[in-house]
């Protein structure tokens, strides 16, 4: 298989998580094209390629089943879905542009509203499904290291220790660790990148 995308997109960190934590043989194609940023290509063994974040992981838990990052329980299945829901991340960047910095506030209001139900989650369990790793705790994670990357909400930790807590567990994985994403979108050279991967 082979993963075309930035490094620094939380959706793509969400993916190559889901790969490292599978164990399933990939290879990293790093863009630094702004137009992918957002959109991780996977390209299947067949040649087929799939773009969507959220169905690319459900193909990877279908692929390899172990470890199951989505409960086999229907209910327990949709609870984690709703919470990687809440962790999409929309285009929040800087601009000094008044509209855009009207819409940067809106996303700041919605992803402080977005922190504080998966606060509550949080302060459930060890995980937001309490009782396993899933796909939500990725997406949650992945979500709050582009938060901090992109200094899109300073100061979030504050009000949120469950939340920190999780992922000081969650970025101690290896899987986590081997994706850490550069600071800048192009700071690595290819080479360095798939050195880390």
């Amino acid at each position: 298989m082979k993963l075309i995308g930035s490094y620094s997109c939380p959706f793509v960190r969400k993916i190559l998580v889901i790969l490292l934590e599978k164990d399933l043989p990939f290879t990293l194609v790093h863009v630094v094209d702004n137009t992918l940023s957002t959109a991780p290509v996977l390209i299947d063994a067949q040649g087929e390629s799939h773009r969507h974040p959220s169905l690319i992981a459900e193909y990877l838990e279908w692929l390899q089943p172990e470890p199951a990052l989505l409960p086999a329980d229907a209910r327990d299945a949709l609870r984690v879905k709703e919470w990687a829901a809440l962790a999409l991340v929309s285009e929040c960047r800087r601009s000094a542009d008044a509209q855009k910095e009207q819409r940067l506030w809106q996303h700041r209001a919605r992803l402080r509203s977005g922190l504080d139900a998966l606060e509550k989650g949080a302060a459930e369990g060890r995980w937001l499904n309490s009782s396993m790793l899933s796909l939500a705790d990725v997406a949650v994670a992945c979500m709050l290291g582009f938060i901090n990357v992109r200094r899109v909400m300073p100061n979030w930790c504050v009000a949120h220790p469950a939340l920190v807590a999780m992922a000081d567990r969650l970025f101690s994985r290896e899987s986590f660790a081997r994706t850490l994403p550069p600071a800048t979108a192009g700071l690595y050279s290819d080479e360095t990148i798939a050195a880390r991967v």
